[in-house]
């Protein structure tokens, strides 16, 4: 696959944004987490435990884009690249029970309101948000977060932590004139709400792919048009298009064509097709030719069953 020299670039680019995204927020998880502790503020832990699952998704993400270098072999045809699609699935898995968890505490907490050192709080909070922008900024600047869903997910995760620290913010500085105890439990649930909101969207997209469905920036129906549209095309059938982790998509189909073709001209109609489905976000193309005298189904869709693995007939 001689087109992905643009995705190795974004590749490298991600990948050291990931470290150093990596390495600031792990060291401020940290630092919030014993601010938590000593200050009693449900909405720093809340957030601390947000900022633990970001230094566990950045992380993930790092090793996944690492793994994903591993070339393929026999076992493993595609490499390791599905393995970023499971960190993500992962990750939101995670971020769904850390919000379940701080949901549960803040219950507890909205009943008997404990005291909190609201300046540690405050102070500890405000640096959490500089730290956030910061990351955000870097990751703006120097990775795909449009496309790569590792990389969306790692971005999506610095936004709402950062929404976080604004909470823990306002729920400091209510306390501080108002007295108001339930600010700090009730900040902690509205950074649950988009922690779980984070980890549903990152757990359905990951899913997605897992199941093979089609690529979202495929439009399946342009793509059969396209391909049947090619002169020399009489029909085609057992159409599959997937992807194999995020920016790599695939198409697999059988088309029909005239029994006198040679096979030179099936090159050229094949390099004519794969350079029109390169526009239309498909990477990695696999076509079959056929005869009309072919012997299978003629519907788009594959409609071959699974048979058991001891019959061998076609």
């Amino acid at each position: 696959m001689g087109h992905d020299h643009g995705h190795d670039h974004t590749h490298g680019a991600n990948k050291k944004v990931l470290l150093i995204s990596f390495l600031i927020i792990a060291s401020y998880m940290i630092v919030e987490a014993v601010g938590g502790f000593l200050t009693n503020s449900l909405a720093l832990l809340a957030d601390a435990g947000h900022m633990l699952s970001d230094a566990i998704s950045l992380g993930i993400a790092l090793l996944a884009f690492t793994l994903g270098e591993k070339v393929a072999s026999h076992s493993k045809t595609f490499g390791y690249k599905r393995f970023e699609i499971l960190a993500a699935v992962l990750n939101g898995a995670t971020l769904i029970l850390i919000s379940l968890y701080i949901f549960y505490e803040a219950i507890k907490r909205f009943a008997n309101p404990p005291e909190v050192a609201t300046t540690g709080m405050l102070i500890v909070s405000t640096i959490g948000l500089l730290v956030n922008i910061l990351v955000a900024w870097i990751m703006l600047r120097g990775a795909d977060v449009e496309e790569n869903l590792n990389m969306r997910g790692a971005y999506l995760h610095v936004i709402s932590d950062m929404l976080g620290s604004i909470g823990a913010i306002a729920a400091a500085l209510l306390m501080m004139f108002f007295g108001w105890g339930w600010a700090d439990p009730l900040a902690s649930v509205i950074v649950a709400a988009l922690v779980l909101r984070s980890g549903y969207y990152v757990s359905k997209s990951g899913l997605h792919v897992l199941m093979e469905g089609a690529p979202e920036n495929v439009d399946v129906p342009d793509v059969i048009e396209t391909i049947q549209n090619s002169p020399g095309i009489q029909s085609m059938h057992d159409l599959h298009v997937w992807s194999i982790t995020s920016g790599l998509n695939a198409l697999s189909c059988h088309v029909v064509v005239d029994a006198q073709m040679t096979i030179g001209e099936s090159e050229k109609l094949l390099a004519r097709i794969e350079h029109d489905l390169q526009h239309k976000n498909v990477h990695h193309v696999t076509i079959q030719m056929e005869t009309t005298a072919h012997q299978h189904a003629d519907s788009i869709l594959c409609q071959v069953k699974a048979e058991p693995s001891d019959h061998h007939h076609h």
